[in-house]
């Protein structure tokens, strides 16, 4: 499989994260790839002619469709060749551009093709082989989005956000609300119906998607390094968090 991590263009960098590429358009065989929770939804295209199922819910995707919050681990598997783009969105441009209730689509799904406008967007994706241009058409078609609908975005949860990212989630949600000005109450409220989750549960998935990228990428000595340097209580605390958000320890994720 070939994997690639493209930055989006400067202009939809407010509501784009990273764009991701999997690819392997040889292959005849089976491919599963495994998504865990990391707080932030995404909007995904893929040519994959055998289909592309989500296990465990056994559902076949459609070819262009945004993607809530990943709660539960989830597998994508294609049989054959596919290509797979992927644009990490900031979760609060769910419910502007796309009118989707964010929780409604938590481990979840909403068919782009169900837009008249995304459905244009479609057959110049699908005539074109080129991933380069293939995502230069959807990062333009967000940024139109962006033009006509940035006054219904809450650039007040976009700062929320920005803050559990820069922080490394080290703030607490009264340290958030306090550094955007609103009430925790407000902010919890406005942060849920633009996220899909609570402050709470959000800073606790990127603890866990840190903390999942440091022991797969083997960035530690002793498991207690990756507790305390994610703000985990103690180590007992952590495999609990780990084991809700991936179904396994983490000794027996790494055996996989």
């Amino acid at each position: 499989m070939k994997f690639s991590k493209i930055a989006p263009n400067d202009n939809v960098s407010i509501l784009v994260k990273d764009i991701m590429v999997f690819e392997d358009v040889t292959t005849t065989s089976k491919t599963v790839l495994p998504f865990f929770a990391d707080g932030l939804p995404g909007l995904m295209f893929h040519i994959t002619p055998n289909g592309q199922w989500v296990q465990p819910h056994n559902k076949k995707m459609p070819i262009l469709y945004i993607y809530g919050q990943t709660i539960n681990p989830v597998e994508l598997h294609m049989n054959g060749p596919y290509k797979i783009i992927t644009f990490q969105l900031y979760p609060f441009v769910l419910s502007s551009f796309f009118h989707i209730n964010p929780k409604d689509i938590n481990d979840g799904c909403f068919d782009l093709t169900n837009l008249d406008s995304w459905n244009k967007v479609l057959p110049k994706l699908n005539n074109l082989n080129d991933t380069k241009h293939q995502t230069e058409i959807i990062q333009a078609f967000l940024y139109d989005e962006l033009l006509s609908k940035k006054d219904k975005l809450d650039f007040a949860i976009r700062e929320a956000i920005q803050l559990v990212f820069q922080s490394n989630a080290q703030l607490t949600v009264l340290e958030i609300s306090k550094k955007i000005h609103l009430t925790v109450r407000t902010f919890q409220r406005h942060f849920l119906a633009e996220v899909g989750v609570t402050p709470k549960e959000f800073i606790q998935i990127i603890k866990f998607q840190q903390s999942l990228e440091q022991l797969t990428e083997k960035e530690y000595e002793k498991l207690t390094e990756i507790v305390y340097n994610n703000g985990f209580a103690d180590q007992s605390h952590f495999i609990k968090v780990f084991k809700a958000f991936t179904g396994k320890t983490p000794k027996n994720f790494l055996k996989k």
